[in-house]
């Protein structure tokens, strides 16, 4: 259940009669904004508005300082839970020697198994774009080296001057 951040409390309620909901969760029913207020004072508890677009709108008594406070708890377990993906880039040529494809393989397999994506891409310089099919060649080769680590996010695919291939690392489940 998503609740927004700017509930209305107790007085902030504009409604004139409301359905109210006891701490314990029964159904009170109906009340004018006064009644309801007196009822969440007697408790001690808070009345907050849960369903304002509701006709009557619909208002929960409850400790609403220790509702946001476990609000924010869980808020804040579900980003420390969160995984931040990086995306990493690998630069080759057309032309690269063996050597260097190596080092640029080495680089991308030690990026995926860090958890981060990589995107691999050749840029074309001068005449040499007249030449795609052997950039896709490098960057189909890149691929087939890391098929045990990684899935492919994009196929190669120009943009410009360049072309683009993305990996991202294999779940184990």
């Amino acid at each position: 259940m998503t609740i927004a951040k700017d509930m209305m409390v107790n007085d902030g309620i504009r409604a004139r009669e409301i359905r109210v909901i006891g701490g314990s969760g029964e159904q009170i029913g109906v009340k004018s904004k006064a009644d309801a207020l007196r009822l969440a004072e007697e408790a001690n508890l808070d009345l907050v508005l849960v369903s304002p677009n509701a006709n009557p709108p619909v208002a929960r008594i409850m400790d609403y300082g220790k509702f946001r406070f476990d609000q924010q708890k869980r808020e804040r377990e579900a980003r420390k839970n969160q995984k931040v993906v990086n995306v990493k880039e690998v630069r080759l040529s057309p032309t690269i020697d063996e050597h260097d494809f190596q080092t640029k393989l080495r680089n991308a397999q030690k990026f995926l198994e860090n958890g981060d994506k990589v995107k691999a891409s050749i840029r074309f310089k001068g005449r040499a774009i007249t030449h795609k099919d052997i950039g896709r060649k490098v960057l189909d080769r890149l691929a087939s080296e890391l098929k045990e680590l990684s899935t492919i996010e994009t196929y190669p695919k120009m943009d410009g001057r360049s072309m683009f291939l993305m990996l991202a690392p294999k779940t184990e489940k």
